[in-house]
């Protein structure tokens, strides 16, 4: 089972899907939507107003514990941080945009390793 802890819908497309169509149809193959609350990192700032702001990543939220035959949807961040710690993660993968470049979906899933 795959759950998706991002705050997007995530779309995943065939490969057949060509960029530059705001249709959300051709070739869709499934729509999975977010869960109620999405994996994030906590931040800490560490810097009064200096520019650019000192930002320190700190521990995952709203991250499951790993349970066999789930996976999860993250952010990239999310899961270029635990990457070494957890194989359950996934995230989108080869983008799908429309005519004005916005990602609209992906036409695969990936495990960053």
């Amino acid at each position: 089972m795959i759950l998706n802890l991002t705050p997007h819908p995530i779309r995943l497309y065939d490969g057949a899907r060509e960029d530059g169509s705001d249709d959300l149809e051709p070739h869709l193959r499934e729509v999975i939507e977010p869960e109620t609350v999405p994996a994030r990192l906590a931040t800490i700032e560490l810097g009064g107003s200096s520019f650019p702001e000192l930002i320190e990543f700190g521990h995952a939220t709203g991250l499951p514990a790993k349970r066999d035959g789930y996976q999860y949807i993250v952010s990239l961040v999310v899961a270029l941080a635990l990457c070494d710690r957890r194989s359950d993660l996934l995230v989108p993968y080869r983008e799908v945009r429309n005519a004005t470049g916005t990602v609209i979906g992906c036409r695969s899933l990936a495990q960053p390793v």
